[in-house]
């Protein structure tokens, strides 16, 4: 093709100049061209060539690494299906040992829990032959206490208790067993707390009652309180124009110093107040004002005072046999309802009323002081020692 553009270009316009330049220049042969086509003929097919025999070498190559790849990943299949074969055996084996493990292993437990219970059966054996003697020792004990504790019930007195506590103390102390030894701190607790307790003596509660009973005929009533204030005063009255030896002393001053008319008029003056005293009482006893507050109380009749006095006495009575049988519920609600029938139907404002409902509220006081104590510490620690706690 390059030989074939200078024709074209001879034709252009700027042939003159490159006539010019070929003119001044010196003639060049022409290169031959037949030659030239021939070899770029030959170079074409020595390249595909070349690069066939390259796609078969590079073909060939990569065919041998495939055949080796696959030669390798069958070997490795292989020996992966081996090794897979060979774990299987071994977990099968593995199995089959864990199986037998955990038959043997129930076996041994089995066996564990027959030693155990023959153990356990062993150790309460050798407990109850080691503790009957124990045991034997705090039922007695336990036994003691309770009619230790009956007999201080009956007869109103902790000694029992106190003599009953001290024996158990010793006999624990003999026995010198320290599964007892909560036990003997607990009676040595329950010992000195009884010591510590006081309680009123019931002989003594007793005759107060007594000396009530015998009071209740004294007592005043309510409806002749307001009988009983006037004949008060007549009395204070009276003593009033007892003053006459005063009066006879001054006449017989008067006598002896003084004329007729001031003997005269002393005489007149002490029987004008003689006189008014006795009109005064007299006419009190006629007309009497006070305040009712118990209609029932002030119109009792005459014949029903003695029933009233006599059913006091009974309540006091039923009280004193209440103290003597030990109990003070019962006495202390018959001594509530003698208190209840004084301020009824006793009078009290009178010093004698008020001093038998001082007794009765002391004897109430005493009795809510009076309750025997009881060896609680003691029973639950042979309570506790009894059931093996």
């Amino acid at each position: 093709m390059a030989d074939t553009d200078p024709p074209s270009s001879a034709g252009s316009p700027a042939a003159p100049a490159s006539a010019a330049f070929a003119a001044a220049a010196p003639p060049v042969s022409p290169a031959p061209a037949q030659p030239v086509q021939p070899a770029r003929g030959q170079l074409l097919p020595r390249i595909a060539l070349g690069l066939a025999l390259l796609a078969l070498g590079g073909s060939t190559l990569l065919w041998l690494q495939l055949q080796s790849a696959r030669k390798e990943l069958a070997r490795r299949s292989t020996d992966t299906v081996a090794s897979v074969t060979e774990v299987r055996e071994q977990s099968a084996r593995a199995e089959s040992l864990v199986q037998e493990l955990q038959v043997r292993l129930g076996v041994a437990e089995l066996r564990l829990s027959e030693v155990s219970l023959q153990r356990s059966q062993l150790e309460e054996l050798m407990l109850t032959v080691s503790r009957t003697r124990d045991d034997s020792l705090v039922q007695d004990l336990e036994s003691a206490l309770q009619l230790a504790q009956q007999q201080s019930a009956l007869t109103g007195s902790v000694q029992p208790l106190i003599s009953a506590l001290q024996s158990a103390d010793q006999r624990i102390a003999r026995a010198a067993q320290p599964r007892l030894n909560p036990v003997q701190r607990a009676i040595e607790r329950d010992i000195e707390r009884i010591r510590a307790a006081s309680l009123v003596d019931l002989p003594a509660l007793a005759g107060r009652v007594d000396e009530l009973v015998r009071l209740v005929d004294e007592l005043p009533l309510l409806n002749a309180a307001a009988a009983g204030q006037p004949g008060e005063r007549s009395a204070s009255a009276e003593p009033q124009p007892v003053g006459a030896p005063a009066s006879v002393e001054a006449a017989v001053d008067t006598a002896a110093g003084a004329s007729a008319w001031q003997r005269l008029q002393s005489w007149w003056q002490g029987w004008s107040a003689r006189a008014w005293a006795a009109i005064s009482a007299r006419g009190s006893e006629l007309v009497r004002v006070h305040r009712v507050d118990r209609p029932e109380a002030a119109l009792l009749a005459p014949d029903q005072e003695f029933f009233l006095r006599e059913n006091a006495k009974l309540k006091l009575l039923n009280g004193r046999l209440g103290l003597l049988a030990r109990q003070p519920g019962q006495a202390s609600s018959d001594l509530l309802a003698v208190d209840a029938m004084l301020e009824r139907y006793f009078d009290g404002q009178a010093k004698s009323t008020q001093q038998a409902r001082d007794a009765l509220q002391g004897l109430q006081r005493d009795l809510r002081q009076n309750d025997l104590p009881r060896p609680d510490d003691a029973l639950a620690a042979l309570a506790a020692a009894a059931g093996g706690r």
